[in-house]
């Protein structure tokens, strides 16, 4: 039986980075934190269900966060700069643009390819000789006792920790061992997710497009490529996912029109249903749940992983105050503090993102007439247009 601080289950973008963001936090006394992370799949960024073909767009502000942490210097140059963002609803005038030199920033955010992030990411933890990965291994069994958490693995190894942190994804088997109830919305659409090559160069322009079935969505990526997210009724992403790619990219073409030339080429193409999945309170006895094991987002208007790295940040400012008053880090004064300070933030951005989703996903003409109207107003109103940049920056 071996203790340790922190047990971390998942290694993939929020166990990662929160493990890197505690290998450098020191008691008073100098001494660092000693940490654990279980992964059930050996490092392989192609593969691994966090680092797939997929992309994210970071919030100018969880750039900042991520310096703040020590860890943007690693991921800064993989990432490509979103310098304008063009948001329209199909079949209607209103659109509103956003410029990254209106508001005195390089970007208005990062798109981040996640293969490549994961590979970045693994060769620090490897190289943190406070940080021990046990893979390929799984947690067989949990015992939460009051000075401590134990929990075995598959291998037969036994660990204890003072916290056991769950970001093993939205299927989180912490979760599922601990019975903690779950909160669970299916939206009726799948996402389709491929990269696309245009005739017409990105030039750091992304473009988020309300259509009667959902939102579609192109960040800009390396290599002049457009990460793509489709969301379509799960009868309509059958569909397009039997297509051959010259027949993906005509339908491509007539959703979202000319404004970046030609489609000409599209990736290999992933699907994924869409649901709001949220444990209802993601702290326990001296258990916290991060990413998409506590809260598994709609994608529109890409909220999930900033939200997620929000949650990594504060949690280390807890952890860190607690380690300097010399208090047991996975105690209920910590852990209650933590899930108190979030609590408006989590609750805030899940019921952002459900509404977003439910009224820019409908054909309904009075909602396509009034949301057509907001984004006319907001295009023409300076301050209301400033007030959904700076939100979408990632300020509060």
């Amino acid at each position: 039986m071996t203790h340790y601080d922190v047990v971390i289950n998942g290694a993939g973008m929020a166990g990662a980075v929160l493990a890197l963001s505690l290998s450098g936090l020191r008691r008073p006394d100098g001494r660092r934190l000693d940490i654990a992370i279980v992964e059930a799949q050996v490092p392989d960024h192609g593969q691994h269900p966090g680092f797939d073909a997929r992309s994210i767009a970071l919030a100018w502000h969880s750039c900042e966060q991520l310096d703040r942490l020590g860890i943007w210097p690693a991921l800064a140059p993989l990432v490509t700069p979103i310098t304008q963002v063009q948001v329209s609803d199909q079949g209607h005038i209103g659109r509103v643009e956003m410029n990254a030199a209106e508001y005195g920033v390089p970007a208005l955010g990062n798109v981040l390819e996640l293969h490549l992030a994961g590979r970045e990411l693994h060769r620090r933890l490897a190289e943190c000789d406070n940080i021990r990965l046990f893979c390929p291994d799984q947690i067989a069994d949990i015992e939460q006792q009051l000075h401590q958490v134990m929990v075995k693995l598959d291998s037969g190894t036994t660990l204890t920790a003072a916290l056991l942190v769950a970001a093993d994804g939205s299927r989180s088997p912490v979760s599922r061992q601990l019975g903690l109830p779950r909160q669970q919305l299916d939206y009726g659409q799948s996402a389709i997710i491929t990269n696309i090559v245009t005739a017409i160069p990105h030039a750091g322009r992304a473009f988020e497009r309300f259509t009667p079935q959902g939102p579609l969505a192109l960040l800009p990526m390396s290599e002049g490529r457009s990460s793509l997210v489709w969301c379509v009724t799960p009868a309509r992403a059958e569909t397009l996912m039997a297509m051959d790619d010259t027949g993906f990219l005509a339908a491509l073409q007539r959703e979202f029109g000319y404004r970046l030339g030609k489609m000409q080429r599209c990736g290999e193409r992933f699907r994924y249903p869409l649901v709001l999945d949220q444990v209802c309170k993601p702290w326990h006895h001296r258990v916290v749940l991060l990413g998409n094991a506590a809260h598994l987002l709609h994608p529109i208007a890409g909220q999930g992983f900033n939200l997620g790295l929000r949650d990594v940040a504060a949690l280390t400012r807890h952890i860190q105050a607690a380690l300097l008053a010399e208090q047991d880090i996975g105690s209920h004064k910590v852990l209650s503090g933590y899930g108190r300070s979030r609590q408006p933030d989590q609750s805030g951005i899940v019921g952002l993102t459900t509404a977003l989703a439910l009224l820019f996903s409908n054909d309904n003409p009075a909602l396509a007439a009034g949301r057509n109207l907001g984004l006319s107003v907001m295009a023409a109103c300076a301050p209301l247009k400033s007030q959904l940049a700076w939100r979408a920056m990632g300020k509060r």
